[in-house]
């Protein structure tokens, strides 16, 4: 694992389209499938990465009561299975009904969606308001693997409730941490560094 953080993207971009399975449920979900939400909320995440596994639970409990409130969630893994099999498409419908996850799971095989989004570690945050620009890239919270601090979603917590109460959000965030996207052989993108060890 290389301890890799997000490449904070320039605020105020545009969301890349997308089309892409969800595991859960087969359907193919696009961007355009959450037009009218007060925002859209998107994290690249894994199931075998720690960084991940310690938040999982908080990502579920957050998706449940900001999808209440209109925000819309969407999860999506990146991936290489032939080097991470316990990240393919089987195991991720796995993952999402074992800690219930409330919004879709998708799996993009081609790495083309990670590229766009400039991800580049798991999990990679990104919240989008009502016209899918850009107003948060950044962590969930302090909680790292091997810490005592507790996972309680604080900052992105902020910046969602900021979204919804129609106030600016803090320009001034936290790069996420975690483990790097695991890209196919020879398709590793230009954006991407290994690692900022910090």
């Amino acid at each position: 694992m290389a301890l890799t953080t997000s490449t904070q993207l320039v605020l105020g971009t545009k969301a890349p389209d997308f089309s892409l399975p969800d595991t859960t449920t087969g359907k193919q979900i696009s961007l355009a499938d959450f037009a009218g939400a007060k925002g859209l909320l998107i994290l690249f995440i894994c199931n075998h990465c720690p960084y991940v596994k310690l938040i999982q639970t908080e990502l579920s409990a957050l998706g449940k009561e900001y999808m209440l409130k209109g925000i819309a969630v969407v999860a999506i893994s990146a991936n290489d299975v032939s080097t991470h099999p316990d990240d393919g498409p089987e195991q991720m419908k796995k993952e999402a009904k074992r800690l219930a996850y409330p919004f879709p799971y998708l799996y993009d095989e081609t790495q083309e969606v990670a590229k766009a989004y400039q991800a580049a570690c798991t999990p990679d945050i990104y919240l989008f308001d009502a016209q899918f620009q850009l107003v948060y890239h950044g962590q969930l919270d302090d909680a790292r693997p091997n810490t005592t601090i507790p996972v309680n979603g604080a900052d992105l917590r902020q910046a969602l409730d900021a979204l919804l109460s129609g106030k600016p959000v803090n320009p001034v965030q936290k790069a996420s941490m975690g483990c790097n996207i695991k890209w196919k052989a020879g398709n590793e993108p230009d954006y991407f560094k290994i690692p900022k060890e910090s």
